[in-house]
């Protein structure tokens, strides 16, 4: 599942913060920032530090995109986990 964390950069941008600094108030690496950048999966101790420092709720910074598939891939996707169906 793609996250999506385009309200965190618009949350920054609201309150006049950039990743710099957004770094130094929670400690988290830039290789962290990267991946948030690139929309990857982060520790969710990562997601906590970020919403203590900017005292918000997680639903502030973070999304889930759900792609559409089709019923051939979902039975696939079922099928490789070891679901039935």
């Amino acid at each position: 599942m793609p996250f999506c964390y385009n309200k965190l950069w618009k949350l920054l941008i609201d309150k006049n913060i950039n990743k710099t600094d957004l770094r130094k108030m929670t400690g988290i690496s830039q290789s962290t920032i990267a991946k948030l950048s690139k929309g990857e999966n982060v520790n969710t101790d990562v997601l906590e530090r970020i919403c203590v420092a900017l005292k918000c709720k997680i639903e502030d910074i973070v999304e889930i995109k759900y792609e559409e598939v089709t019923d051939n891939e979902q039975k696939w996707n079922h099928y490789k986990i070891g679901w039935e169906i």
